[in-house]
């Protein structure tokens, strides 16, 4: 009786042993075509164990990869698709680009400073003040659910002026920002439900 814990490791794991002994066995195939059209035979039973997978992108292509990986890329066929070198398998990936700058406030945070910093550059008009009372707005909700505490409007209004580097000078006349007991209140009013009369 053979015991499958005895017939080496599993390259991968996920198709079982099965497969791999397949893969194994169109290794010995000396016939070229034969090898071929035993390998597709492989791939179309690999493709039945994740029907669920049929929709994905390149779904054929990663079952060609995952035979010549499961190969030790051995097999002498005519692949289908342009299938992954050895020495590509086990690169790193690029590493994805961040940006290093400090964040000068933490509770504002760095998509929000971006913000800022492009509302800056926006010509005066309509849609500009829109997108500062929006912002503003923003900033004291972040504050508040940062600090708990009740923030002036002129402490946003002040960080507002120093993120957009003098861009954006509001004063309190000219916008008023949501009160602070309608942002703290506001999510615990919104979990009760209706009072019934």
């Amino acid at each position: 009786m053979e015991y499958p814990t005895l017939e080496g490791k599993l390259i991968m794991p996920e198709y079982g042993r099965n497969i791999q002994q397949m893969i194994a066995h169109a290794l010995t195939i000396e016939d070229r075509e034969e090898r071929t059209r035993c390998v597709k035979t492989i791939i179309n039973i690999m493709g039945n164990m994740f029907p669920y997978l049929r929709d994905v992108n390149d779904f054929k292509h990663k079952l060609w990869d995952h035979v010549a990986i499961m190969s030790d890329f051995k097999l002498d066929i005519d692949f289908p698709y342009e299938i992954l070198q050895e020495e590509n398998l086990y690169t790193r990936p690029e590493t994805v680009p961040y940006k290093n700058s400090r964040i000068r406030y933490m509770h504002y945070g760095r998509t929000l400073e971006e913000m800022i910093e492009k509302v800056g550059e926006y010509p005066d008009g309509e849609e500009r003040n829109e997108l500062i009372r929006l912002i503003a707005n923003q900033m004291k909700k972040c504050f508040l659910t940062w600090n708990k505490e009740v923030v002036d409007d002129r402490k946003i209004f002040d960080d507002l002026l120093e993120l957009s580097h003098g861009k954006i000078d509001v004063s309190p006349d000219f916008l008023k920002l949501v009160e602070s007991r309608d942002v703290l209140h506001g999510h615990k009013r919104s979990n009760k439900p209706p009072r019934r009369k």
